[in-house]
């Protein structure tokens, strides 16, 4: 994993509450692996938001803005990257 990569999921595994942690670096663990540029640079972007909004967003709770909408939120939205401890 190259510099970039580490500190994005750092900031995603790091967010104050065990829920988003779960559910933002269960995302990156998920998906990273196969994003170019592009894909990195928004979900930086992302890591700058609320975890209240990224949240709301991606369980349908709120509307995605614009700016997220696409791919990346769409796969987050599937939330099939969890894993819940028994």
């Amino acid at each position: 994993m190259d510099e970039v990569s580490r500190a994005l999921r750092y900031r995603a595994w790091h967010r104050g509450t065990r829920e988003a942690d779960m559910m933002i670096g269960g995302f990156f663990d998920a998906h990273h692996s196969s994003w170019g540029s592009h894909e990195r640079a928004l979900f930086a972007a992302l890591l700058a938001e609320t975890d209240v909004d990224i949240m709301a967003w991606a369980i349908g709770t709120q509307d995605v803005p614009e700016r997220y909408q696409g791919p990346l939120m769409e796969a987050m939205r599937r939330l099939d990257f969890i894993k819940v401890p028994k």
